[in-house]
This record gives C-alpha cells, structure tokens and sequence, in this order.
C-alpha cells in the first residue's frame, strides 16, 4: 500500500504519478543541483570524456583528460596530436585503441563539417564515429540543456528495481523514463538517477537502509538494516 497522496491506495509494480512526484522530490531535495561526475569546460570537452567513459569509470576518464585537456582541448589540437599521440593521454583507459581512432575520426569530421563545433542536433552527434545514442543524450542534455535521459547500467537498474520504468532493453527504459518523469524534473533526471544506482542502489548490494526512496520502491529484496 502506498501513502503519498495521503490516502492508502493498492501498490501496483509500477510507481503512481504521484509517487514519481515524491520519488524526483526527494532526490532533488537531496542534491538541488546534480551534475556529471565527468570533468569537462565544452561542450567538445564533454563529448571526448563521454566517448572515452564507455566500459571505464569517470574517475579514471578524468585521470586521463586532466593530462590530455591542458594540452590539447580542441578538435583540431587533438587532430594534430595525431592517434598515436592522443593514445599515450588515454593509455590508462579500457579500449584505448579503438577509443583514441574514433576521437580522432570524430575531430576530423568536427573540423572539415562543423567549422569545429560540437553539432546539437541528435542525428549530427550519433554519425560521429564511436558516438551511440547514450553519448548523444549525455552531450544534448549536459552541454546544451535538452531534456534527454541517457539510459546506462545504473539507470537501467534503478529504473527497473524501483518499479518508475521497468523495460527488458535501454531504449525500452528511455521510452518509458521519457513519459512518466514530469517535465519539472527532466533536466536533472539523468544525473539524479545515476547517482543513486551508482552509489546507493548498487548492483550487488543495494543500500536499502539509507535510501531515501525505500518506501516507494518495488524492489522486492532489499537489504535489511544491519
């Protein structure tokens, strides 16, 4: 049973309006300003660390761009580095190989087609070599305030763990996330729900008894109080 409204009403597996409400309340409440743990300046910035996070953490992304930035932060002063220049920045990184080819083939097509700006139209970002829907989403929604929702491991999992958009794929969670999050909240619902999956609705052991959403969510194994 549920009581936001104030009035008992029968728990069905997904969240109510207005327990979505209360859920988007509570996590701004507690963080009124959530941003991107990536560490970027522009727009450009934010599209390479992006593209660089794929299978790594942003912790170990921001090593690498806080040595590679200060040198090169631009698509043509990365195209100058050349690949095998930009791959001794990011060597620490997963994947690096492949990453550090695409970043390359990304700034080119940045200088020769953008005038070396960072395009905001979706279809322009997902041509970018190495950039998906997910970094498409990130960029519109972080670098220029679109109110997109990029769906990764963490906001597939709270999505789906606390009953406010169960989905079998990402695209799924997207859809679903894109019609039940109130306009209110769009803009930093990307943020908010990533940070509670990545810190405190955690893939092996969520930590139940210090969410703040516990009584709205689905979730029906939560971790007991210690």
């Amino acid at each position: 049973m549920s009581t936001v409204t104030g009035k008992p009403v029968r728990r069905g597996k997904t969240l109510s309006k207005a327990e979505v409400v209360e859920l988007f309340s509570r996590l701004r409440e507690l963080n009124p300003h959530p941003t991107t743990e990536l560490e970027y300046t522009t727009p450009f910035e934010l599209l390479v660390a992006v593209t660089l996070s794929a299978q790594a953490t942003d912790v170990g992304v921001n090593k690498a761009t806080r040595r590679l930035f200060p040198v090169a932060n631009t698509p043509q002063a990365i195209l100058d580095l050349g690949e095998e220049g930009l791959k001794r920045y990011i060597s620490t990184i997963g994947l690096y190989n492949a990453k550090a080819k695409n970043v390359i083939a990304t700034c080119r097509i940045l200088v020769e087609q953008y005038a070396g700006e960072v395009p905001r139209e979706r279809a322009a970002l997902e041509a970018l070599p190495g950039v998906g829907r997910k970094t498409a989403n990130v960029v519109l929604n972080t670098a220029f305030g679109e109110p997109t929702l990029a769906v990764d491991t963490h906001i597939f999992r709270v999505s789906n763990r606390t009953g406010l958009a169960p989905g079998k794929d990402v695209r799924a969670v997207e859809d679903k996330l894109m019609k039940v999050v109130p306009a209110e909240f769009m803009q930093d619902a990307h943020h908010w729900l990533i940070l509670h999956g990545r810190y405190v609705c955690k893939a092996r052991k969520p930590d139940c008894p210090q969410c703040v959403i516990r009584d709205l969510c689905r979730y029906p194994d939560k971790t007991p109080p210690a």
